[in-house]
Order: C-alpha cells, then sequence, then structure tokens
C-alpha cells in the first residue's frame, strides 16, 4: 500500500460539500444488487461458540445520556453479550408501508430487513467489531470476530496478543480486553462507491454512540483511540487495509483484569491471523478517491497532542434579537434497551397535521447537543465539535423557521424567517422523505477543515464519527420520544451553507435529521427475535 500525500482529507470534505452541485465520479455508477455482498462477514472455518445470556440495558435513557462523574465499572462477558446485541446484533425483522426505494423487495425473505439499534448509511451495516481478549475474559485468549446473525464469537486466532495491541494503540496504562472498529468498504462501496468513505466513517460513529448509550446507562465508560497504528493492527487481523480500514480500538475494563499475571502472552514476531473472509460477490470493484482518502487517513499515525482542537470547535451562538428560550427537555424515562429496538426510519411516514410539542423539540437538541465522540487528543479548553441548527416546520409554542440552537441558554436564535418547507424539498434529491411534513428538521454542522488544519488528515474519521454519534442519540431519542425519525445525506449542502449565513464560519452541514409524528394506521409487521 502506497501512502498519499497529506491533506487529500481537505480535497475529500470539499468534493462531499459540493456533491450536490459537482457530482462525484462515476456520476454513471449503477449498483449491481444481484451480485450484492453479504452484511457482514463469512470465516466459513473459524470455531464459533454462543455468547451468554446478554446483559439488558434497563437504565432509562435520560441517565444514559448524562452519567455520574467518572465511574467508569468494569466489564463482564454477559455484559459485552448484551452490548453487542444492542447495537449490531440482529433484533428481529420489520416491514412497514413507507416510502423507501426499497420497499418492494423487503417481503422476500432474502432480502428480509433485519432491524438492529444501530443505525447505518442505506442499512448496509459494514462495520466489523473484533474482541481482543486477553486473560481474565472466562475465553481463551485470543482475536474473535462478532458474528452478529448467530450472536456468536468466532476464534480467528488463539493466543495472548493484547501486548501488541497496547504497544500499537500507545497507551499509558494497559488494557487486557479491546473492542477493534473495522470497516469493510466493499459492504458500502457496492452501492455508494467513492462516496462510501464519507457514509462508513459516520457509521463508526453510530456504533460507538450505542455502545456509550448501553455502558453509560449501566456505569461502564467507552472512551475509543482513534489515533493509532493501523497498519500494525491490520497485520495482526490479517486484513488488506484497502480492503477493510480499522477506525477505531476501545480498550476496556475487565472484571478480571487482576488474573492478567496468570497467562503467559503469544510469542512475539510474525503471529497474525490466517482466516480470510469469503467474499460474497463474484465482481469486486475498486473506487480511486475511496482508495485515496482511505490510505491518507490510515497514514496519519502521528498523534496530535491533547488540546489541539481548542481552537477547531464550534463558534459559540451567534448574538440576534428574539431569543426563543425552549421549555425543560420532556422526560426520557424508556429503558436504553427499549429505545434501540424501537429505533427505525420513517421513511415518508410523516404527518403535518401532529405537531410536535416545544418540549419533545427541547429534548433532541440538548441531546444531540451534549453529543461527543472523547478520544486520546480531548483537551481542557475543547468546545463541542458540532453545532446545531434547526427547520421548525410544525412545532407548537416555536414560529416556523430557520434557528441555531445555543445550549448554554436553552434557547434558538432566529436565522431565517417563514415556513422552511419549500427550501427543504428543493434541496432534498431523494423521494422517500417529504421534509415539509416533518415537524422539526435538525442540522449538524462542523467546521471541518479547521479540524483537519488542526490533527491531520485522520482528523476527517473524527469529524464523522462525531455527526454519526449525534445522529445515533437523534434516533435513539426520538424513539424514546415516541416520535418517528429519519436521517438523510441526498441534500444540497451548499444551500444549506447559503441559507445558515455559513459562508465565513467554515462549518460544514453534513447531514439532516427529521422528526415529527407519524402516520397512524399504517400496515405493519414486526417479529421479534427476543
Amino acid at each position: 500500500m502506497t501512502s498519499e500525500p497529506a491533506g487529500y482529507a481537505h480535497a475529500y470534505a470539499t468534493a462531499i460539500l459540493r456533491r450536490g452541485r459537482e457530482p462525484m465520479p462515476p456520476a454513471d455508477f449503477t449498483p449491481d444488487w444481484a451480485d450484492a455482498p453479504r452484511r457482514g462477514k463469512y470465516y466459513p472455518h473459524a470455531p464459533a461458540f454462543p455468547l451468554p445470556e446478554p446483559a439488558s440495558a434497563d437504565a432509562p435513557l435520560d441517565a444514559a445520556l448524562r452519567p455520574d462523574g467518572d465511574a467508569d465499572e468494569p466489564f463482564t462477558t454477559r455484559l459485552l453479550a448484551g452490548m453487542l446485541r444492542d447495537s449490531y446484533g440482529l433484533l428481529g425483522r420489520r416491514l412497514g408501508v413507507q416510502a423507501n426505494t426499497d420497499l418492494a423487495g423487503l417481503p422476500s425473505y432474502a432480502h428480509a430487513n433485519w432491524h438492529r439499534g444501530t443505525a447505518s448509511g442505506g442499512g448496509l451495516y459494514p462495520c466489523s467489531v473484533y474482541w481482543v481478549a486477553g486473560p481474565g475474559a472466562g475465553v481463551a485468549p485470543g482475536v474473535y470476530y462478532y458474528a452478529h446473525a448467530r450472536q456468536a464469537m468466532q476464534r480467528l486466532l488463539a493466543g495472548d496478543v493484547t501486548d501488541r495491541l497496547n504497544a500499537a494503540v500507545g497507551r499509558p496504562e494497559p488494557a487486557t480486553q479491546f473492542l477493534v472498529i473495522g470497516v469493510k468498504f466493499w459492504q458500502n462501496a457496492f452501492k455508494y462507491n467513492n462516496f462510501s468513505y464519507h457514509a462508513v466513517s459516520m457509521d463508526v460513529g453510530t456504533l460507538l454512540q450505542t455502545w456509550r448509550l448501553w455502558a453509560g446507562g449501566q456505569g461502564r465508560r467507552i472512551r475509543p483511540v482513534l489515533w493509532f497504528d493501523q497498519a500494525a493492527v491490520a497485520d495482526l487481523l490479517g486484513l488488506d487495509p484497502d480492503a477493510e480500514a480499522l477506525f477505531a480500538v476501545v480498550p476496556l475494563a475487565w472484571a478480571d483484569h487482576d488474573r492478567a499475571d496468570r497467562v503467559e502472552a503469544a510469542p512475539p514476531g510474525p503471529v497474525r491471523v490466517r482466516h480470510t473472509d469469503r467474499e460474497r460477490s463474484r465482481t469486486r470493484l475498486d473506487f480511486d478517491i475511496l482508495q485515496r482518502v482511505n490510505r491518507s487517513t490510515a497514514a496519519a499515525v502521528l498523534r496530535p497532542p491533547a488540546g489541539v482542537l481548542a481552537d477547531a470547535g464550534a463558534h459559540p451562538a451567534r448574538t440576534s434579537a428574539g431569543h426563543l428560550a425552549l421549555p425543560p427537555a420532556a422526560p426520557m424515562d424508556m429503558p436504553v434497551g427499549v429505545a434501540l429496538a424501537r429505533r427505525r426510519s420513517s421513511f415518508g411516514r410523516f404527518l403535518a397535521s401532529r405537531r410536535i410539542s416545544a418540549g419533545q423539540l427541547a429534548a433532541l437538541l440538548s441531546a444531540t447537543a451534549t453529543t461527543t465522540v472523547p478520544s486520546e487528543i480531548d483537551g481542557p479548553a475543547d468546545r463541542p465539535l458540532a453545532k446545531l441548527y434547526a427547520f421548525v416546520n410544525h412545532v407548537d409554542g416555536v414560529p416556523a423557521g430557520g434557528y441555531e440552537y445555543d445550549p448554554g441558554s436553552h434557547a434558538l436564535v432566529p436565522v431565517s424567517d417563514g415556513p422552511p418547507g419549500r427550501f427543504l424539498q428543493r434541496n432534498y434529491f431523494l423521494a422517500n422523505y417529504n421534509l415539509e411534513q416533518a415537524a422539526v428538521v435538525l442540522v449538524p454542522t462542523v467546521r471541518t477543515h479547521a479540524v483537519l488544519d488542526a490533527t491531520g488528515d485522520r482528523g476527517y474519521n473524527l469529524v464523522n464519527a462525531t455527526v454519526g454519534a449525534i445522529s445515533q442519540t437523534f434516533y435513539t431519542t426520538a424513539a424514546a420520544l415516541r416520535l418517528g425519525a429519519g436521517v438523510a445525506l441526498g441534500f444540497d449542502s451548499v444551500s444549506y451553507v447559503e441559507e445558515l449565513a455559513l459562508e465565513d464560519t467554515g462549518e460544514f452541514p453534513l447531514l439532516i435529521m427529521l422528526a415529527g409524528h407519524d402516520r397512524p394506521g399504517l400496515g405493519d409487521y414486526r417479529y421479534e427475535l427476543s
């Protein structure tokens, strides 16, 4: 693998911003759905064992969003099983009357819409989850792949290799258990081609945020490491870095960490996973831009010093007359596990005549505004990376218009007047939503170029993981508020920059998040696996 010149992420970010007006190549690309890959990796010869009965996530979502202090209780295998099941495991089958383009194929069992607690761009779920288990885990030390369809672990390598993970991650405090998040690009690129890096790096954020919500309600902490020696970890896992990139390593506090001295480490040297994933697709395509941005972010292994993001965060809210104070957020006492299971995309089911309350809007804004992806380069003076804007259509007590959300005063700052429905719909590319029917459309923005200037190319992963995490909080919060929700990337970002007057701030609108009440009485099929 050859390296790309530093700074390519800047060009990719600009191309993403402008793709509504200057389409990214290949402009005439059509996915071959008959030759689509699996939605998960397949290791035919790796032994598997079922995970134990999973622990449930019974804490209310309110508590998970605002965990107390710095408590970091240790994980157990049952807790790990519960977190993996509720995030990336198959929870059941769904079929509902809605407006997405894939509806025609979903009644066929071969195209069953198996739902999961975590959102994914296009519902494609390209993330791979590996467990690098050291001593005291209740399983033999080694490298395991989470087989989500079976709620099982497949052993890819036997032996304790946590010393190699600790060396690659560069943690001052060694850990004995790690989760590693990879992305198999073809699982998404077969549909989204060069755009897929943008989508999958958000998928990493949705998964991390699901883990943070789940663990936070249990008194545990998820603190991912984003700057690490990706090539060394990829070599250990037996991966082709051009085909599958590694985005995050998550050290876990573990209940039996005191047993670490009872097991010898695997011998140093060329020990690596030999099992290989068997691809379903007969033809796999390569995409030049995807490969270039992947190589440029992977090569940026030098970790920036803590605090470099102090000047790259969101600017303070603008000053303007007519601030609209919001009421307290509506309570969200639904258990985390239930909210994750109920999370779904509305796909055109919104009904404008059913307005949401200002308290529900306040809950959506306050929850998403506090969402971050903690990383090893955080500093005490850092501001949040993301800022939130709201286009209000149908909210009781809030005039229709465009607003900036000021989390410090829990208020809306007017940006544009009048119903925004025509602007929203005119600048949306797809036919699966009528944005005017949504009660509100939230828009997170990040100063992407400022983050890249501060951190280097791998900062692109942090930007998109942050926005992906915000979208997962949004979905889960909407479910707890019993609202319909949807997240979309098919919009003209430049028009949003102009409408929100962001030309001089460097803010990029990266996705849009829709909420409202769904139409009642629509046909729905649900089958729960547990």
